[in-house]
């Protein structure tokens, strides 16, 4: 049945990784999310989640207070499916990002409340014909020592992971090799091999450290976001020198993704956790016949839409503790992750993170792991 949306709710969590993640740029060693949770006139309730990567989020009242006054008139009274499939025509004033990242929640729970009023899970509902695709293991270890990297590595190479991802773009080139060394070490090689910069490089450096890699014995299968995201003669040149893929547009909206790859500056476009933007992306890069790679989602939300994206063969897997969020996490087994087979996209909010959340901002210093600790 078809209902309107009725209410929302707001839940606040703020809790200690069980390590510190990072890249080149950036390093983070607390979680701050809020779950946002739309509610249907027949009880059913759609997830998503807001995260703030660097900063704390609000005290849950301000939050609550915010996502009413800004994203509330959009939802309230409103069937999911509308909004899900619905075109809009930002301009002016309304072309603005709300206070607080709440696009990719509000997706995320109005997909889920469709699906459920589809009576069909997520993955299904989007077309996909199979029910499990592959999974890359993904350190987040540019912070790591060189002991926790290889204890990480090699865990994921125990578990069956089919590659493995590092991150690069140290001022110390010999740095990054140290780890592609440690790396082969540590799994026994043998799997595909992939290295992230997150625009750490100009395209001249890139191609140095490609060589400097290849020279060295390590075979890179994709070098992802080498340079600035909107240097698409760059990315192109390296495209057509055809040292390794190119794997491009985690920084990029829907409309830079499009710019991508009419330039034809991609061998493999990034996507990750909103839905719509994520299929829009999708579709886009099939027209053009360029694989898609689905990176981070939160839970890895975003397994529904690499299975309903023929051009996906890997999703990415990240080791973070957020298992404890939701009921049933997806399972991962034999380097291969499954759908959810229930209504909706497949996670709840559990009643004992529920129990446990941290309605009030805590400084850094006092926030401490989760009930249970690491998952």
């Amino acid at each position: 049945m078809t209902t309107r949306i009725a209410g929302f709710r707001v839940t606040r969590f703020q809790f200690a990784r069980d390590r510190t993640v990072g890249d080149s740029q950036v390093r983070s060693a607390f979680v701050s999310v809020a779950a946002i949770e739309l509610l249907d006139e027949a009880g059913n309730c759609g997830l998503g989640f807001c995260q703030t990567l660097f900063t704390s989020l609000p005290d849950e009242d301000e939050i609550a207070r915010i996502f009413e006054e800004e994203a509330w008139p959009k939802l309230a009274g409103k069937f999911p499916a509308s909004l899900a499939l619905g075109l809009s025509r930002p301009r002016g004033g309304n072309l603005r990002r709300m206070t607080l990242p709440f696009e990719e929640s509000i997706q995320q729970a109005v997909w889920d409340l469709f699906a459920q009023q589809s009576d069909l899970p997520l993955w299904r509902m989007l077309g996909a014909e199979r029910e499990q695709v592959g999974v890359y293991a993904s350190g987040l270890d540019f912070h790591l020592s060189d002991h926790d990297f290889c204890e990480l590595f090699g865990r994921a190479a125990e578990q069956g992971f089919l590659g493995y991802k590092i991150k690069v773009g140290h001022p110390d080139r010999e740095r990054d090799l140290h780890r592609l060394n440690l790396l082969r070490d540590a799994t026994g090689g043998g799997r595909p091999v992939m290295i992230d910069a997150n625009e750490a490089w100009t395209a001249q450096e890139t191609v140095d450290a490609l060589r400097t890699f290849e020279h060295a014995g390590h075979a890179i299968y994709w070098m992802e976001d080498p340079l600035p995201r909107d240097d698409l003669d760059g990315l192109k040149m390296l495209r057509a020198m055809g040292i390794t893929r190119i794997n491009a547009g985690e920084y990029l909206d829907v409309s830079g993704k499009r710019k991508l790859l009419e330039a034809g500056a991609c061998d493999m476009l990034n996507v990750h956790g909103q839905v719509s933007d994520v299929m829009r992306a999708g579709w886009l890069a099939g027209e053009r016949n360029v694989e898609v790679t689905l990176g981070n989602s939160f839970l890895e939300i975003g397994v529904n839409m690499a299975l309903a994206l023929p051009g996906v063969r890997w999703l990415e897997y990240s080791f973070q503790n957020f298992d404890h969020l939701v009921e049933q996490p997806f399972s991962i087994a034999q380097g291969a992750i499954r759908g959810h087979d229930v209504p909706g996209h497949g996670l709840k909010l559990s009643a004992a993170a529920r129990e446990n959340s941290q309605p009030h901002l805590l400084p850094e210093s006092a926030t401490v792991l989760p009930t249970g600790g690491a998952s």
